[in-house]
């Protein structure tokens, strides 16, 4: 299965959005696509835009057109940036575990990976000289709080830029010159957290850092936003006296600009929808950004923004995807009570194994949604865990015997945390985490129990129920 962040099937969530743009910004035709295309960039010359779509890369012509897929992989490839002088293109994939980065010449399509950290990277830029990529890491921290560092596209480790502790800082962008970082910090917006509306917890700064300064020196740091608003995705105009960003400072996302010693400005006037992932080109005339699950120019002369009209040529990697090879976020994990299988849970996923041999796992659940908190039956034959897809948490049984997945529970709260009777004839869960219920399999009807506070909606938690022996 594949379910990348940006590149899951939007056909009949776009079919009913309605974009509505300012008075100075083109009126979208474009058909709505089969794919959401995101994470633009444009090359140095500005011939050409990388993009995801599907998990993979593609690119396309800047005016739009016919796109050809350029990187293809059962796991998901994500923010591609070109290196200054054309001849590379960096990026990020999941192919390794978390998130590495990696590097792809163009010229010969020879792909290495550049970082082997344990925790998530993501790209945010490169040096102007083309030697370095800009990285932010979430494993030097605390609570996978992100820290920005530089590496060589020649290998090497990983060098911080600004590593401050207990501080969130992201999506880093060196300037022209090489001697400043501009960069995102604070708040939760690194994770991407967006909903309809601001929250306090997606509030970020626009900050400034030397980079370069002598050994035992301390980065000379400046704010450049206040707070109070989203400060996204710094880019540097081609005189690295400016800065280019993504704010909702008006209430919805938009282009923004701020000269170093100046007043922020607002470039493009969408009253819905996002801004999201902009880009610039090394001649700093033109930004692409996603809108709307589309690609978008923004010119920045005229100040005239407008979608592409883009036709996938080829196939995505991911759709025809049966196998994939797991090497991270395993949870739930719960041995039967045979001994000779183990269930759980990854990217969402419900799986059993072989205790013993190991080897392929058979995939239990299909579903978009997150499924967890796995339990079994006694006679090892059938499993019980929740699942979000019909909105509510749900439980839902699984026979190995027959194939068949059957809902058990049918209600408009949470129901979770799953405890089978030691005959297997009954179930005890929580619903909503206020009420301790038992349900009868044969029946599928249920009985409240106990009323009270047993658990922390929606943070339900897994094993606050036990069977005594005798099952009464």
């Amino acid at each position: 299965m594949k379910l990348p962040l940006h590149t899951r099937l939007f056909t009949s969530l776009l079919a009913c959005s309605v974009a509505h743009y300012g008075p100075s910004l083109a009126q979208s035709t474009i058909p709505t696509p089969k794919y959401a295309f995101a994470e633009p960039a444009l090359s140095p010359d500005g011939a050409e835009i990388a993009f995801v779509a599907g998990g993979d890369i593609w690119t396309v012509p800047a005016a739009g057109g016919e796109a050809r897929l350029l990187v293809a992989h059962a796991d998901s490839e994500s923010r591609p940036l070109y290196s200054p002088d054309g001849k590379y293109l960096a990026f990020g994939s999941t192919r390794s575990g978390n998130g590495d980065i990696y590097l792809l010449t163009l010229a010969t399509g020879d792909l290495r990976r550049l970082t082997f950290d344990d925790g998530a990277e993501s790209l945010t830029g490169w040096s102007n000289d083309g030697r370095m990529v800009y990285v932010q890491l979430t494993s030097r921290d605390i609570s996978g709080m992100n820290d920005i560092y530089r590496v060589a596209i020649s290998g090497g480790t990983p060098m911080p830029v600004t590593a401050d502790r207990y501080a969130s800082e992201f999506f880093g962008t060196p300037s022209p010159d090489g001697s400043t970082l501009a960069f995102s910090a604070r708040g939760i917006a690194a994770a991407q957290w967006w909903r309809n509306g601001s929250s306090h917890l997606d509030q970020t700064e626009l900050w400034t850092c030397t980079i370069g300064h002598k050994k035992g020196d301390k980065p000379a740091y400046e704010r450049l936003t206040e707070g109070g608003a989203k400060a996204l995705w710094p880019l540097w105009s081609a005189d690295s006296k400016a800065i280019y960003y993504v704010s909702d400072r008006n209430g919805k996302q938009n282009l923004w600009s701020k000269p170093l010693n100046g007043q922020p400005v607002m470039l493009t006037s969408f009253t819905s929808g996002r801004v999201l992932w902009p880009s610039m080109g090394h001649t700093g005339r033109t930004i692409v950004f996603e809108r709307d699950f589309q690609i978008w120019t923004y010119d920045i002369a005229s100040k005239q923004a407008a979608p592409l009209a883009i036709r996938l040529r080829g196939a995505a990697a991911g759709l025809a995807v049966e196998h994939q090879k797991l090497t991270t976020q395993f949870r739930d994990m719960v041995v039967s009570p045979d001994g000779k299988k183990v269930a759980f849970t990854a990217h969402g996923e419900v799986f059993a194994a072989s205790a013993k041999d190991g080897g392929d796992a058979i995939r239990v659940s299909n579903s978009p949604a997150v499924e967890s908190q796995v339990a079994w039956t006694p006679n090892s034959r059938s499993l019980l865990y929740a699942s979000t897809r019909h909105g509510m948490a749900s439980l839902f049984q699984y026979d190995f015997s027959t194939h068949a997945e059957t809902r058990l529970t049918d209600s408009p709260l949470d129901d979770s945390s799953p405890v089978v009777s030691p005959d297997g004839q009954s179930v005890a869960f929580l619903r909503n985490g206020q009420e301790l219920r038992v349900m009868e399999l044969a029946t599928k009807k249920d009985r409240v129990l106990y009323k009270g506070y047993l658990g922390r909606p929606p943070f339900a938690g897994s094993g606050t129920v036990t069977w005594s022996p005798d099952g009464k």
